[in-house]
């Protein structure tokens, strides 16, 4: 993080000259909102310095019936289950917006911090209540899904899933172990010996990953699919899950396994995508910082795919490949296409700043890209989700005057438990899901899937492509406005 302000001051001349609806004001604003967003997904039992006070304790008997602790943690979305691979690719995320642009949180970074805290307390929990086992989702998602009941009021099942040798889950255990590895730099200062236990168990859970490989939607089946089934495979997490041990670490062991496993991510998999399932964008990036900032060869590959995704993003260049729609939003898939755009302009912001730092820029045929280039888009993206778009609508709630007021959450959607101490059953949610009101409960920093391809938002409760928030949207943007904040 030391060289951040060095790098930022280099983009004040070319983002002052570029037309921006807001102000550095307005990104902090974001950034505050965009963590505060976490604490309306927190799973167990709420601090006393809670903030979202619509929230109350729930699932405080999680895991009980396998006689362990699985108390915490986040629900993934506006359902009230607890999915281990978003969630864990939601940690990595949280920490790395932290690694990079920390520096740019100011007073918001002890609450990104505890952010990520309560997800790693929890994949801490998961990874070593039992030996050889990681426990990677509590709640059956078929009756949960069934319910529109508020997380305090919940009486669906709360089972609980496991991986292990014998019914391996290499996808999930190894984004864990990224999870945990990158939590493990956030407290490396303030909490060492924290820390040192994250990284520890890290490593075992990865050791779990690579010993007994197998995906987990093979061994969980309909409990993980089609929810978050593992469609991208489990090779772009072991290395995931490798670069972030090694960066941790510096233990070189993990940089001979990505050598002798690089092939794995061929060039095929060249894709303009990054997401909860799909790590081999993100790999290259983490992977080309060695080879921009030590010069170190065996990494001039990751360099070179990098450069190939980072320009399949950019407009205009003859590698380009990405949709975006007529009023300039990137345009991925119709379900929660804003997880896309918040992961792209990430990693756009975070090459800009290895490549910044070092001189470089990425090429894109006969075309170069100066990191100014790949800061530039990654703003449009940002300051579209804000409402600099066609419907002058904010996708945050709670920013800006005109924001998505029926998302598809049911905590928010329901009567609080202080609004309403009388429990609300499974079947009785359902008058307030059908209910064309806004949303009793405000989800502040909540950023929706977004909307369709052609701009149009609805504002629709029952449409949960478009109107469900979810942690792994969220994640990456803080870094993303963390960057914007400190202009």
């Amino acid at each position: 993080m030391a060289h951040s302000y060095f790098w930022f001051t280099l983009f004040t001349l070319t983002l002052s000259s570029f037309t921006s609806a807001f102000t550095s004001q307005h990104y902090s604003d974001a950034l505050t909102k965009s963590i505060l967003f976490f604490q309306g997904q927190r799973s167990g039992k709420l601090p006393n310095n809670q903030r979202a006070k619509w929230r109350a304790d729930s699932a405080l008997h999680d895991g009980s019936s396998a006689n362990v602790d699985l108390v915490g943690g986040y629900y993934d979305a506006g359902d009230n289950v607890k999915f281990g691979l978003p969630m864990a690719f939601t940690t990595t995320m949280l920490a790395w917006s932290i690694i990079e642009f920390g520096d740019h949180m100011k007073l918001e970074l002890a609450n990104a911090q505890a952010a990520v805290r309560w997800g790693s307390d929890y994949l801490v929990k998961a990874a070593t209540a039992t030996p050889g086992t990681l426990y990677v989702q509590v709640g059956e998602p078929y009756s949960d899904h069934r319910c529109w009941e508020r997380p305090e009021d919940m009486d669906t099942p709360r089972n609980v899933y496991k991986v292990s040798a014998q019914n391996p889950g290499s996808d999930v255990a190894a984004e864990t172990a990224a999870a945990l590895a990158a939590a493990s730099i956030v407290f490396r200062d303030s909490d060492p010996s924290y820390s040192h236990k994250l990284l520890q168990t890290a490593m075992n859970v990865f050791d779990l990953a690579n010993k007994y490989r197998g995906s987990y939607s093979d061994s969980l089946g309909s409990v993980v699919c089609p929810f978050y089934c593992s469609y991208s495979g489990y090779n772009d997490e072991l290395l995931w899950g490798a670069a972030w041990i090694h960066r941790a670490s510096q233990d070189p062991s993990y940089i001979s396994y990505i050598q002798s496993n690089g092939h794995m991510m061929g060039s095929d998999n060249d894709d303009f995508s990054f997401s909860w399932d799909d790590k081999h964008a993100g790999t290259k990036v983490l992977l080309a910082k060695n080879f921009i900032e030590n010069k170190l060869d065996q990494f001039q590959l990751y360099k070179q795919h990098s450069d190939n995704y980072i320009c399949s993003l950019i407009p205009g260049v003859p590698n380009s490949q990405a949709r975006y729609t007529p009023g300039g939003l990137f345009y991925k898939q119709g379900e929660s296409n804003l997880q896309y755009v918040t992961t792209s302009s990430f990693l756009l912001l975070t090459y800009a700043k290895y490549l910044a730092s070092n001189g470089g820029q990425a090429s894109c045929g006969a075309s170069m890209v100066t990191s100014e280039m790949l800061v530039v888009q990654a703003k449009k993206q940002i300051d579209y989700i804000l409402g600099d778009n066609p419907m002058k609508m904010s996708y945050m709630v709670g920013f800006g005057d005109k924001y998505p007021t029926r998302i598809h959450h049911r905590g928010s959607s329901v009567p609080s438990v202080h609004d309403h101490p009388g429990r609300i059953s499974c079947d009785a949610g359902h008058q307030y899901f059908s209910s064309g009101l806004p949303n009793p409960n405000v989800h502040v920093g909540a950023i929706v899937g977004g909307p369709d391809s052609n701009d149009k938002y609805g504002d629709d409760r029952s449409n949960y492509s478009e109107s469900e928030p979810a942690t792994y949207i969220n994640a990456p943007f803080v870094g993303a406005v963390a960057f914007f904040s400190g202009q």
